[in-house]
């Protein structure tokens, strides 16, 4: 099949923060692109709610985002900076603490609900009109050829496109359809999450202690409310989502060890699964993964939705140049190209938290003694914090276009 006889020279089935993000990257070309989502996102919410759903935005991402135009918007729709991380052990022996100004930035970073991520995006690509939304509907049949990609659509609709970009999530339906299958194994730890308000100011920090159970995440949000990431034991993330609202408060200010005072009220709470998944290809024929399809992690270090949104613009960088020089957007030399750097780098970020994880999940005596030794002795070592601070800015490292600093 010709090219001329395409619906499209792109289908994006996901139009999440990372869908989203690699169709408004691709809007300043001539390609015909669609996105398929099966429900149609959320538009409109009470300004004074706080979706469960939150991101640890990194500079990197809003450089991004700044580049694509959409930064102002997310920022007018809510978001919260945090300037300082303190990360400390259970027994508080050890503890390591970063701040934006040591290495003169003014944020490390911002919470930001991924549903304002995903509007500010999606009305920007709907107010230009590039690209085609079908929403809601499903893929049901996937099939590839040297030739094109035919999709199948739950209402019976047949789309034939140059590329599939998968980007709907960690139980993506396209990479099952595609065969891909996946390495990584479940962390046997569910993570409770909610939204609470706690006696004393966030003071706009990340903060993080690591029990014996999991570690325990309290994320700054507006109005002195904190987003919480409370990783721990399957019967004990269930024990905590049966408490009553004054009862988890309580036990949730003891294991925080009331840093942040009292835990004055609790949102609505909900509980997932934490696994470690990693697509065996992000490529195949005229295929390619992103984001959650493509790797999952575990949220200690808040990274999954910054590093689905570097494979979405990495991969529209690929596209773009491809493009321009008249190749095949769907060619395995660019498409490799895209594997090769975005597995490297998300290979080296899964490594790095598996080690974390595994150095704080450690009971060992030994072990602990040497950990806390590990995070002071890191904490009074400036270099070595300036040098850690200078990768989460985007400082170093291999990143795309949109996504280098100036």
């Amino acid at each position: 099949m010709t090219s001329a006889r395409r619906d499209y020279d792109i289908v994006i089935v996901g139009a999440g923060m990372v869908g989203a993000t690699l169709a408004h990257a691709l809007m300043e070309t001539d390609l015909r692109v669609a996105m398929i989502e099966a429900r149609m996102p959320e538009r409109d919410w009470d300004t004074r709610s706080t979706d469960l759903r939150v991101s640890a935005i990194t500079p990197v991402t809003e450089r991004i985002m700044t580049r694509l135009g959409v930064w102002d918007a997310i920022s007018a729709l809510g978001m919260s900076p945090f300037r300082e991380m303190r990360v400390w052990d259970a027994d508080e022996a050890g503890e390591i603490r970063f701040d934006s100004a040591r290495v003169a930035s003014p944020v490390l970073g911002h919470i930001i609900e991924n549903r304002v991520v995903q509007r500010a995006l999606l009305e920007s690509i709907t107010d230009q009109g590039a690209v085609d939304m079908i929403c809601p509907a499903r893929v049901e049949h996937l099939s590839l050829s040297d030739a094109d990609a035919h999709l199948v659509l739950n209402d019976g609709r047949e789309i034939h496109a140059g590329l599939v970009v998968a980007a709907d999530g960690g139980r993506s339906r396209v990479r099952a359809l595609a065969g891909i299958g996946l390495h990584g194994w479940s962390y046997g730890h569910k993570a409770v999450v909610a939204t609470v308000r706690p006696e004393l100011d966030h003071a706009e920090t990340a903060w993080q202690r690591f029990l014996p159970t999991g570690p325990l995440a309290f994320l700054p949000l507006r109005d002195g409310q904190c987003s919480i990431v409370w990783s721990t034991r399957p019967e004990h993330a269930d024990h905590l989502l049966e408490l009553g609202a004054e009862e988890f408060c309580a036990e949730l200010g003891a294991a925080f060890a009331h840093r942040l005072g009292v835990i004055l009220e609790v949102g609505p709470r909900a509980g997932f699964p934490l696994n470690l998944r990693h697509a065996a290809q992000y490529v195949v024929g005229r295929l390619a993964l992103v984001g959650d399809a493509a790797h999952t992690i575990h949220p200690l270090a808040g990274q999954g939705a910054n590093l689905g949104i570097l494979d979405a613009v990495t991969l529209a960088e690929i596209l773009c140049e491809t493009h321009l020089k008249g190749g095949d957007i769907a060619g395995p030399r660019g498409l490799r190209r895209y594997e090769r750097w975005r597995r490297a780098e998300n290979t080296r970020m899964i490594v790095a938290m598996e080690g974390f994880k595994r150095l704080f999940g450690a009971s060992d005596s030994v072990l602990t003694s040497l950990r806390n030794l590990g995070l002071n002795l890191t904490n009074r070592c400036l270099p070595a914090k300036d040098l850690i601070l200078q990768y989460h800015l985007g400082r170093h490292g291999d990143l795309p276009q949109l996504a280098r600093p100036s």
